[in-house]
């Protein structure tokens, strides 16, 4: 086995692969959550946007590349916690202290996680293979996906899920994007508090965002 296979097979490799698949869909929900804000604006905006983005000739590598990369990111990390679990020590009847001083978000990632990945199919199943409308701007026909959007957050059920979904993805990017900077080897005392803060701050604004559009439209549309 080669040095560069032995180190993506190891623990270390596994966890630095983790990180750089987390900086993709880091940023990948960031710029959604901007891009989605249009729904405040108006239906021309958001459908605009919406075509642009589905018309891109790239658009089909861009997604299988994200889905790609979602699932490695998630077989990855199960299978770090699989390795976890089969060389933790089994005979201490009280936990360690750092695992009692270990935060909800990070001993909840496993769990935080799979939400995700099941909210990514239920998102996908709703709006991309979802009930069709069409409209018609400047000539250009395309998808009316507001007006789907506009149906699905007047339904109590579906926004009252939507947000807590959205607030378990928080709680995985708080953990997850503090932990990037640790794996990649940038965690230094003088900087820990700046990365928490970061983390925190990151993981509010994409969950708070997210939780908006749908709570907007509720009570405003």
């Amino acid at each position: 086995m080669s040095a560069n296979s032995s180190f993506l097979t190891s623990t270390i490799g596994k966890k630095y692969l983790m990180a750089l698949t987390a900086i993709v869909w880091s940023l990948f929900v960031m710029v959604h959550m901007i891009g989605n804000m249009l729904i405040v604006v108006g239906a021309e905006a958001y459908n605009n946007y919406s075509h642009a983005l589905t018309s891109n000739p790239l658009i089909y590598l861009i997604e299988a590349f994200l889905v790609a990369v979602l699932l490695f990111h998630a077989v990855t990390g199960l299978t770090l916690v699989v390795r976890n679990s089969r060389t933790k020590p089994k005979f201490y009847a009280v936990a360690p202290m750092r695992e009692k001083s270990a935060s909800i978000a990070s001993r909840t990632m496993i769990y935080t996680g799979t939400a995700t990945l099941a909210f990514v199919i239920w998102h996908l199943i709703t709006f991309k293979f979802g009930p069709e409308y069409f409209v018609t701007y400047n000539g250009i026909e395309m998808r009316d996906i507001y007006k789907l959007v506009i149906e699905k957050f007047h339904e109590p059920l579906y926004v009252a899920g939507y947000a807590l979904v959205m607030i378990l993805i928080g709680l995985h990017l708080y953990h997850g994007v503090q932990s990037i900077f640790q794996t990649l080897g940038l965690s230094h005392p003088r900087y820990n508090k700046f990365f928490k803060i970061f983390g925190y701050t990151y993981a509010v604004v994409v969950a708070a965002g997210f939780i908006s559009q749908p709570l907007f439209v509720y009570f405003a549309r």
